[in-house]
């Protein structure tokens, strides 16, 4: 297990790099947000890109590339136009994303001059007071009071009392991780036995099939935060390590196939999902071959119907919260804390984390830092083992943390100097860990 991270445009790298050299490409681009109000978050990376990361991949090598939902159509059409094939699109859902609205009303005073009288907390729905870390607060343009509560003040002008409760923008919720594969050499079958790359590794990645030891193997230990922690979710079978399940006929245990949505195990997600019992392959009533039985054995007929083991409800996806200070921070302990700052200067106010998590001071000052169980999930569903993972938008070195931890190979590339310390920081500190576990295996 080797890893190296480069520091430079990741054109220039990728162009040094031998071709069909890596077997995946796990990455977290721009979004094209141009929240950080720096030149590399003005667009999304083009087609020149995804060209190169073609042409280092292998024949049948996956892509996974996280985008933002009001800029992953342009992300989409670079990487098909680069010569990838799309294959799906994955969606990752949480609860816990920051509205970046404007208060219409707000505005319409502020353009009038007028002064708007402060009444006290924002009450919501229910008659609670929300705070400004809750899901339900209402935006960055929201007064707080110094206890962190939401403060609602009063519309001063006729036209501003007629737009109140507007504003222009919606909870973010999901992020869209695009799917795509290099064209095969051949059929998939000849492309995995020359390349071995082509397929997704589906029972390492299946979900657990009970819905009570799922939600149990994925609580977070912060108790009664209601939250589902990304180190501790072990509800995918080879529990992060890299094993897969047995594959018996008929054994309940092989969990489902893993699905192209994933979750934070938020109480605000969980209850999207209503509760069902499983349901049941029909009773044969001929001869025919069940697939699912794990060896495609002949049914006989009369076979009692056989069940899905699909009750529950978000038990049935991968669930990943968003990544804890201490999974952001692990492996920079000698690295000195900071604020997440925009190069503006002023607090990033990235609509896709929450406002404490803006607040809080961190090693990793990353600001948009990726959960490692997520991304040990992703690096697992599409590289082969001892398969090589490569990263052309590295920031504070997720995908490479997640990587190693994996026992894959890792070639990262990061343009900011100030991200590749902490990368290599964190990714070294993963390789240590993997190390020490195969030592004492």
């Amino acid at each position: 297990m080797t890893f190296v991270v480069h520091n430079g445009d990741c054109r220039d790298v990728m162009a040094t790099l031998d071709a069909a050299s890596v077997d995946a490409v796990v990455c977290d681009p721009p979004y094209g947000l141009s929240f950080m109000g720096k030149g590399w978050d003005h667009g999304v990376p083009g087609e020149e890109f995804w060209t190169e990361a073609l042409r280092v991949a292998k024949p049948g090598a996956h892509l996974l590339a996280f985008g933002g939902t009001r800029t992953y159509h342009r992300l989409a059409c670079a990487i098909e136009d680069a010569g990838w094939e799309i294959r799906d699109c994955v969606m990752w859902v949480y609860g816990s994303g920051f509205p970046k609205s404007h208060d219409v009303s707000k505005a319409i005073d502020k353009a009038a001059g007028a002064e708007r009288e402060e009444i006290g907390p924002r009450v919501y729905a229910g008659g609670h007071v929300q705070n400004h870390s809750g899901a339900a607060h209402g935006g960055s343009y929201c007064g707080f009071d110094h206890s962190g509560t939401t403060m609602q003040d009063a519309p001063a002008t006729d036209a501003a009392r007629q737009w109140s409760g507007w504003g222009t923008a919606l909870k973010p919720a999901w992020e869209p991780i695009i799917v795509a594969r290099k064209p095969l050499c051949g059929t998939v079958a000849e492309n995995v036995i020359a390349h071995g790359t082509g397929g997704m590794n589906v029972d390492a990645c299946r979900v657990g099939t009970s819905a009570a030891d799922a939600l149990a193997m994925g609580r977070c230990n912060t108790p009664g935060s209601g939250r589902f922690g990304s180190e501790t979710r072990g509800s995918i079978y080879g529990g992060g390590n890299g094993t897969s399940p047995p594959n018996t006929a008929l054994d309940t245990t092989l969990g489902r196939w893993p699905a192209n949505l994933i979750h934070d195990g938020s109480d605000e997600v969980v209850g999207l999902f209503p509760e069902r019992d499983g349901g049941a392959f029909p009773a044969a009533r001929g001869p025919q071959t069940i697939y699912g039985n794990g060896k495609g054995l002949p049914a006989a007929v009369g076979t009692p119907p056989r069940q899905m083991n699909d009750a529950g409800s978000a038990a049935r996806f991968f669930y990943c919260a968003k990544a804890s200070k201490a999974d952001r921070d692990e492996g920079c302990e000698g690295l000195e804390e900071r604020a997440r700052k925009a190069y503006s200067g002023a607090v990033t106010s990235d609509p896709r984390m929450d406002h404490e998590q803006q607040r809080l001071p961190s090693r990793n000052h990353h600001p948009t830092v990726k959960p490692t169980a997520l991304m040990r999930y992703l690096c697992r569903l599409v590289t082969p083992p001892g398969g090589v993972v490569l990263d052309p938008f590295t920031g504070s070195g997720s995908t490479g943390k997640a990587a190693v931890l994996e026992g894959f190979g890792f070639v990262g590339i990061e343009r900011e100097a100030e991200y590749v310390e902490i990368a290599r920081a964190r990714i070294a500190a993963a390789a240590g860990q993997r190390s020490l576990l195969e030592a004492t295996a």
